[in-house]
């Protein structure tokens, strides 16, 4: 007997609102969260309701109503939609249950993708969607990405990083450095223009298809900073390139923001720093969240990604005087030699 309960539940569900009966039922995805993915192979191909293109396989989220909000996921799905973007299509939902049946986007993501040969045309598509969902925007639509929302944030840092994950009490001078940091990183995000914000707009939930990218995770979006999903992509968790390579993408992105009129900053020197110091945000908390997963969740596999987040992260403390004190707390927390090289 099944002692996944929601996995019956699931499956009995599907047997009353699919149109075929299903050949295969297995595992689609892993997630950070309490979400799961299961692709389903039908019988044979059905043509379903929303355009009519005949489909062999789809696939089922299950997502506990008691930690996971499916409604936002359906409301943003509509909202990608409408920009243009390549989003799952919603073909069937039982959002007290936490179930949706969506159509497939395939399994090659941008992260199995992407290597030096392939990366200039994914990045320029990927842009292409950032743009299109940017352009998009209108306030009181999503949730505001506002300061008490960053700051949780950036909370978890201490919370999981430091605390549970490296053992450390904070020392008050040490806490004191931490918030003054937290505090100027917070207000160069709020001065940033807002807009649609994915916010985890990286490789793994980027699809490589047709129309490409297809787009996933979206459940979060945000009203935010405009530099925040940039962030997301070109500074990935999961891989990363040369800050050249890096600072060539981001140039543009920004020269094709301007020409369709986004609100970037007219001076790309003034985008950049944007750019950097909201990763700094981004990736403080990226680092806690990893942590979290590990210690929490026990999702060990984050953990190796840290070194490279901490690495975008050390660099860009290192580039701004203002930031100099938090790559010193980051020295003495890991116990390292402090390197310090400002630019401004």
């Amino acid at each position: 007997m099944s002692s996944d309960v929601r996995l019956d539940a699931l499956n009995a569900w599907l047997e009353r609102v699919l149109p075929a009966p299903i050949s295969s039922i297995a595992p689609a995805t892993s997630d950070a969260s309490f979400r799961r993915y299961f692709r389903i192979t039908l019988a044979g191909d059905v043509a379903l309701p929303a355009d009519g293109t005949p489909v062999r396989t789809l696939i089922a989220m299950d997502a506990p109503p008691a930690q996971e909000d499916s409604a936002s996921f359906v409301a943003v799905a509509a909202l990608l939609a409408a920009a243009g973007v390549h989003a799952p299509t919603v073909h069937a939902q039982d959002l007290s249950a936490g179930f949706l049946l969506l159509s497939d986007l395939g399994t090659r993501t941008y992260r199995d993708a992407l290597d030096d040969a392939t990366a200039p045309a994914l990045y320029r598509d990927a842009c292409s969607a950032l743009i299109a969902w940017q352009l998009a925007s209108r306030d009181s639509v999503l949730p505001r990405y506002d300061e008490a929302m960053l700051a949780r944030e950036l909370a978890i840092f201490p919370d999981w990083y430091v605390a549970r994950h490296l053992g450390v009490t904070l020392t008050v001078a040490q806490r004191e450095t931490l918030d003054s940091a937290f505090r100027q990183v917070l207000d160069s995000a709020l001065k940033q223009p807002l807009v649609y914000v994915h916010r985890d707009f990286h490789s793994r939930n980027l699809m490589v298809t047709q129309p490409n990218p297809g787009v996933l995770d979206f459940q979060g979006a945000v009203y935010g900073p405009i530099s925040y999903d940039l962030v997301s992509l070109l500074r990935d968790a999961y891989i990363d390139w040369s800050e050249e390579q890096e600072l060539d993408w981001t140039v543009r992105y920004w020269e094709r923001a301007r020409e369709a009129q986004l609100p970037v900053a007219e001076d790309f020197g003034d985008f950049w720093r944007d750019f950097e110091w909201m990763g700094v945000q981004r990736h403080l908390k990226i680092v806690g969240i990893f942590a979290r997963l590990a210690h929490r969740d026990g999702k060990h596999g984050y953990l190796a990604d840290i070194p490279r987040v901490m690495r975008y992260l050390r660099r860009a403390c290192d580039r701004y005087r203002a930031l100099g004190p938090l790559l010193q707390l980051l020295d003495e927390l890991e116990a390292r030699q402090p390197v310090v090289g400002y630019t401004f």
